[in-house]
């Protein structure tokens, strides 16, 4: 497979996946292609040796199986999170302002806000709807012209600004959305657009999860393309990273992809890393193929392998004191391995050499990241998922800069390094 090719998929994917059902609904899409079953939790399963399938929960996070030929001894696990920091409006949005309508907004995650003003905003999303029969019905919503946008005050009324100052999420970041507009118009609106995109029709809308969204698409910069800009970069470059290399192994071990939502807000919930729902697949799955009771599922659960990924802090060249100087990850160097000796990170040196090996089985530069000492460290899924399940594992990543702006960057060398090595993980037969 191409490295062109993989990275006009990648962009493709980016620029599908304006939250993170439609992420997951695009990731579905390709599984199904490839020839794995969408699993439904709330049925029996059915399981065999060699099959491949998929579940989802909330339709935001989805796990991915492919189960091995022969016995199920222990599995490859990657792992990622489908959500980024970003902009959700407020079920009551609608607020009037100097003949305005504005939609109220709520700080999803630890989101890099001077960056948001003056870009062109979509509205994407999840509507309940009630039809005329009665029947409540989910939708996805992506509206992909811009509808909004959140003004810059004028530099002459504000003469300090680049001066630094803080921004409040409550009275400067509603967006403007209509002139003239009042609080109904946002609820017809919504109606006209999932009639457009769905043909939906006689439907009330009961309630809704919507975001908005850069509408700049995806795209290749620098002299010889060696940059992506995206929004969302953090962590959908891992979620599609980790679904190549699942799709291109060769399907003769076990291996599985999880992509958690809810990771930028502390994982805690059904569907997110703290939550149960890797958990609740893996022990169905060794029920079916595996040695059954609680002591064969911490037999296969000790003898698999987790590797999180999640983007890591790229070196910046007009803040190189940011980094410790031994541990600045470059763009294009190769995946990094993070670590934290407090467990930020669930890296430990078992695991680093795992993925040491596979990086060089793959041809692939591996770098590594540790924050600077007088500086925290932010985390990720893999010490949660390590904590839930007691699976070794490690964290790394792609290197990035800007991570949580509303447009980030990271190395186009990078994705088909990482996707290489996972690849190598995903078919390598002994783990230990």
């Amino acid at each position: 497979m191409s490295r062109e090719a993989r990275l006009e998929r990648l962009l493709d994917f980016l620029q599908r996946s304006p939250t993170p059902w439609h992420a997951v609904s695009a990731m579905a899409e390709r599984l199904e292609a490839a020839g794995f079953r969408r699993l439904d939790e709330s049925q029996p399963w059915e399981l065999s040796a060699g099959e491949r399938a998929y579940v989802t929960r909330n339709d935001s996070s989805i796990v991915a199986l492919q189960l091995p030929r022969a016995g199920l001894d222990a599995l490859r696990m990657i792992g990622a999170h489908t959500d980024s920091p970003g902009l959700r409006l407020k079920p009551n949005a609608g607020q009037v302002s100097a003949g305005w309508l504005q939609l109220g907004v709520e700080l999803y995650g630890g989101a890099l806000l001077s960056p948001w003003f003056d870009r062109e905003l979509g509205l994407a999303g999840r509507v309940h709807l009630r039809h005329a029969d009665g029947r409540i019905e989910g939708w996805l919503l992506r509206v992909e012209r811009p509808v909004a946008i959140i003004p810059s005050l004028a530099i002459h009324l504000d003469r300090d600004v680049n001066s630094g100052r803080p921004i409040n999420a409550q009275t400067q970041m509603a967006p403007v959305f209509l002139q003239g507009g009042e609080e109904a118009d946002l609820q017809r609106l919504l109606l006209e657009w999932l009639e457009a995109e769905h043909g939906i029709r006689d439907a009330e809308i009961l309630d809704f999860e919507l975001a908005f969204h850069d509408i700049q698409p995806p795209a290749r910069i620098g002299v010889q393309g060696e940059l992506i800009a995206s929004a969302r970069l953090d962590n959908l470059l891992s979620c599609f990273i980790g679904l190549e290399a699942l799709l291109e192994s060769d399907g003769t071990q076990g291996a599985l992809l999880v992509a958690n939502d809810h990771e930028e807000v502390g994982s805690a919930s059904a569907c997110g890393a703290q939550g149960p729902f890797l958990g609740d697949v893996l022990r169905r799955v060794n029920a079916q193929l595996g040695e059954p009771g609680d002591e064969g599922f911490i037999r296969l659960i000790q003898a698999s392998r987790m590797i999180s990924c999640d983007n890591a802090h790229g070196l910046h060249p007009n803040f190189l004191d940011k980094h410790d100087a031994a541990h600045g990850p470059a763009l294009n160097g190769g995946p990094v391995i993070k670590v934290n000796a407090n467990q930020r990170y669930a890296t430990n040196s078992a695991t680093s050499a795992l993925f040491r090996g596979l990086c060089r089985e793959a041809g692939v530069p591996v770098q590594t990241f540790v924050t600077r000492a007088d500086m925290g460290c932010g985390s990720t899924i893999g010490p949660i998922t390590a904590t839930e399940l007691g699976v070794p594992t490690l964290d790394v990543g792609v290197a990035q800069w800007a991570m949580h702006s509303i447009r980030e960057t990271a190395g186009a060398l990078d994705v088909e390094y990482l996707t290489r090595a996972l690849m190598a993980f995903c078919n390598r037969a002994e783990l230990a």
